[in-house]
């Protein structure tokens, strides 16, 4: 079950979340086929509820939002940015772990 403290981001809120929000934001850009995506969820689940109030924590449908995607090169799901002031400040590609979210997003 998906946590409550994970937000949906698409094409039409994403500036507004992301991009001006005032604290980190974790996006996982992900996808409804993949695997590993399957695999990641859990694990970006407990780093919302574990960092709540602290960080925002999102996932991004790269087929919801393809223009996103192709604006961040986004080529390889799971992919997990850590977006800080506008800017992105971290990137990991592929299945990870706790810690490293954690690392990314400097928490």
């Amino acid at each position: 079950m998906a946590s409550k403290n994970v937000l949906t981001f698409n094409e039409v809120n994403f500036e507004s979340e992301v991009l001006k929000s005032d604290v980190p934001v974790l996006v996982d850009f992900t996808a409804t086929w993949c695997g590993p995506c399957k695999a990641l969820a859990p694990i970006v689940d407990k780093v919302a509820d574990e960092f709540e109030g602290k960080v925002r924590v999102g996932k991004l449908d790269i087929d919801e939002s393809p223009n996103l995607a192709a604006k961040y090169a986004v080529r390889s799901v799971p992919t997990v940015m850590v977006f800080k002031g506008g800017v992105k400040i971290g990137q990991h590609v592929g299945l990870t772990n706790r810690d490293k979210l954690v690392q990314l997003l400097g928490v």
